[in-house]
């Protein structure tokens, strides 16, 4: 990671310390769904929130909070001013913001600030002229890590995971689902715990931070890690047009200075650095964890299953009057070049 992209990180530690009181004009209300200690929380938010009452010099406060609805809702409660700003899952709310399903074709990144960073490109690039935010004010996109395997069984072959129920969130994902065999469960990711401990499902997609943050390391018997995943999840954030629309241009611009790229890389870089945590928690907590390489069978099998796909997304934004080969080709050209850049 490059030395800017670890001074994100680590401004998160100064995030939480307080400094002078400002007497801000306007205080903004972030909606968050996931736990404290989950990257978003931890890390995201705060330090965002620093970077964006220095931009402002005090004039915006941001005060987070905690959303307990589900969190496919966040959007429109951003939309209709029941909270100023917010972050969800696309694929929570199918059809709405499709152009970010690039980010989610199985095999196109390693790493969730790479894709993130990628991902924010390739809209500004491609996907902004066709309005899918409209009524919204777009902050950033970004994506998790790689998702892995989380089960209560081996998988010694993809043939291990025909029948087995299994959670996943949507999007590109439920296209490999159905090619894997599973019996796919429908359902937001906080919910995979309760899910595995009931027996409604035998495992969960998602990324390896999750062994530690949805305490999955209490349930899992497996980790099963695949060099660039099975897939990945974009997610939006959000803020109300009006809100943002109230304040003065200099306030727009410094908030916007703060967001954008600079928001979804640090986003990423948050989320994948939280994988090595939740690889290393899995492992202590007695947890069988499986790194495959490029040349197990596993991953072949994978490759194999997941030809198409990029066609599939091609085809399913066609009605949005985009050049989606285009931008296609220019986020794995971003890809490259982001990963290079390291």
């Amino acid at each position: 990671m490059m030395n800017f992209n670890k001074s994100l990180l680590c401004l998160a530690v100064g995030a939480a310390v307080s400094f002078p009181a400002f007497a801000a004009d306007v205080t903004f209300r972030v909606a968050t769904w996931l736990p404290p200690t989950n990257p978003q929380n931890e890390t995201v938010w705060p330090t965002w929130k620093k970077w964006v009452e220095e931009a402002t010099e005090g004039r915006v406060e941001i005060v987070i909070e905690n959303y307990t609805g589900h969190p496919k809702t966040i959007f429109d409660a951003v939309e209709d001013g029941v909270y100023d700003i917010g972050f969800s899952v696309n694929a929570y709310i199918p059809g709405r913001f499709s152009l970010p399903g690039v980010a989610e074709i199985p095999g196109e990144i390693t790493d969730a600030e790479t894709g993130s960073v990628a991902l924010w490109r390739t809209y500004k690039d491609y996907f902004e002229p066709a309005h899918e935010y409209d009524g919204l004010q777009l902050l950033a996109l970004f994506v998790h890590g790689p998702g892995q395997l989380h089960t209560t069984f081996p998988v010694n072959s993809l043939a291990d995971l025909k029948g087995k129920k299994m959670r996943l969130g949507g999007g590109l994902l439920s296209v490999l689902a159905e090619r894997l065999d599973v019996t796919p469960v429908s359902a937001p990711a906080p919910k995979s715990y309760e899910m595995m401990q009931q027996g409604v499902v035998d495992g969960t997609f998602l990324p390896a931070q999750e062994q530690k943050f949805f305490r999955l390391r209490e349930l899992s018997t497996d980790l099963t890690l695949f060099p660039k995943g099975l897939y990945t999840t974009a997610f939006s954030v959000v803020m109300n047009t009006d809100a943002f629309e109230e304040l003065s241009k200099k306030d727009q611009a410094a908030i916007m200075s703060v967001s954008g790229e600079k928001l979804s890389r640090l986003a990423g870089a948050a989320w994948g650095k939280s994988d090595e945590n939740g690889i290393l928690e899995a492992k202590e907590k007695g947890v069988n964890v499986v790194f495959l390489s490029e040349n197990d069978q596993r991953v072949k099998d994978l490759n194999a299953l997941s030809e198409g796909i990029d066609q599939l997304w091609v085809e399913s934004v066609a009605d949005r009057d985009v050049d989606a080969k285009g931008a296609l080709a220019a986020f794995r050209r971003y890809v490259k070049d982001i990963n290079s850049e390291k």
